[in-house]
């Protein structure tokens, strides 16, 4: 049986650990220079995009234009329509990959949980280990599914 040392030393970790993806995870402020009044519209909540990101007008109001007033000059109306359908689509699709990247912490820690229950049962460290490398593969491929999106978005709203 495990003794309280260990217990606590197998707790500290996937506290530090778990806090750690957290970190990673949430989105970092940075002040460097004063801020639009549209440029608080487009804020999300815990890394999630707000689904009309970039579509604000720059009055200070936060209203949405519309799709004739996202359309480039020399382009047909239809242009505008496609790049305010596709700016909402590629937000919706930003929100569920950090929704899958905050899973894929959690089961990081459910993995770390998983190691420190085992107790050193061969079976039970076999799971945590696969929960824990699932979990990562996981993180990294939302994660970098992220920055293509923002990659793209921001290619739309130029």
């Amino acid at each position: 049986m495990m003794n309280i040392k260990n217990w606590i030393l197998s707790l500290a970790m996937v506290a530090s650990i778990g806090g750690t993806l957290l970190t990673i995870a949430s989105p970092q402020i940075v002040a460097a220079a004063p801020a639009t009044p549209a440029a608080n519209c487009n804020e999300g909540f815990l890394g999630f995009p707000a689904w009309y990101r970039g579509m604000v007008t720059t009055d200070g109001l936060c209203n949405i234009k519309s799709p004739s007033d996202l359309n480039t000059p020399g382009l047909t109306p239809e242009d505008g329509l496609s790049k305010f359908i596709w700016t909402i689509g590629l937000n919706i699709v930003e929100m569920a990959l950090v929704a899958v990247a905050y899973i894929s912490g959690f089961y990081f820690v459910y993995g770390g949980f998983l190691f420190i229950v085992s107790q050193g049962k061969p079976e039970g460290a076999a799971k945590a280990r696969s929960t824990l490398l699932d979990s990562l593969i996981g993180l990294i491929i939302s994660l970098a599914a992220i920055t293509i999106v923002n990659f793209i978005v921001d290619g739309i709203l130029k």
